[in-house]
């Protein structure tokens, strides 16, 4: 899953970088409201972490923007501590979520958590597949109970095809979900990442859609 995190403190950024990545997240960052309009715009986000006090262009005129050009994103917005009447700018212009700085890392991952599962219609943080089990809040993987070790690169296919689980997802689509913005977006090591996880969690988990792309069965 591919996230933009818009925020311009960067330790800030980077802590919360690392820790997304931790949980198979791909995260992009934008440190000015400028850069992050037009990577709301053109880049294929599964969610947003916004920061209203951006430099250049303000958080409340971006998001604003997203959704008057019919962007749904989900947006989870920061806001400075005694900036509530920013909370509410923010959640009419549109957003999901809020939380409000200084925040503990966990809380903020356990909304991103939320906000994904309601956007795929996943209820439960653990998502089944017969007997292969993704727990969504640590990116732990186990088959028979029995845990596997998984690459991050694999961690986020599966993990976009489990939250689409009954969808065909093109290999263009699933190569936009699973890098950033200047990785290196080849669509054919798809084939291999997705190899490598029938391997590992059995040949029959991912079923391929000849000529169009991967499929996970809902069950």
């Amino acid at each position: 899953m591919r996230i933009l995190l818009a925020e311009d403190e960067p330790h800030l950024c980077d802590q919360v970088k690392k820790l997304l990545n931790a949980e198979g997240r791909v995260v992009d960052i934008a440190n000015n409201g400028t850069d992050a309009q037009y990577l709301g715009t053109t880049e294929p986000y599964d969610m947003i972490i916004l920061d209203l006090g951006l430099p250049e262009r303000d958080g409340i005129s971006v998001l604003r923007e997203w959704r008057n050009a019919g962007i749904k994103t989900p947006v989870l917005i920061l806001t400075a501590r005694d900036g509530w009447s920013e909370r509410v700018d923010g959640l009419d212009a549109g957003a999901d979520d809020y939380m409000t700085k200084p925040f503990h890392l966990p809380e903020l991952a356990a909304r991103v958590r939320a906000i994904l599962r309601r956007q795929s219609g996943q209820l439960n943080p653990v998502i089944e597949m017969g007997n292969v089990m993704l727990d969504t809040r640590n990116g732990r993987v186990t088959v028979d109970d029995v845990p596997v070790d998984l690459t991050a690169q694999e961690i986020a296919v599966l993990t976009y095809l489990a939250h689409n689980a009954g969808r065909m997802i093109p290999r263009t689509e699933l190569s936009e979900h699973i890098y950033e913005y200047d990785g290196d977006r080849d669509s054919n090591t798809i084939a291999v990442f997705i190899n490598r996880l029938r391997k590992k969690l059995g040949p029959d988990l991912i079923t391929t859609v000849r000529g169009r792309g991967y499929m996970i069965d809902p069950g």
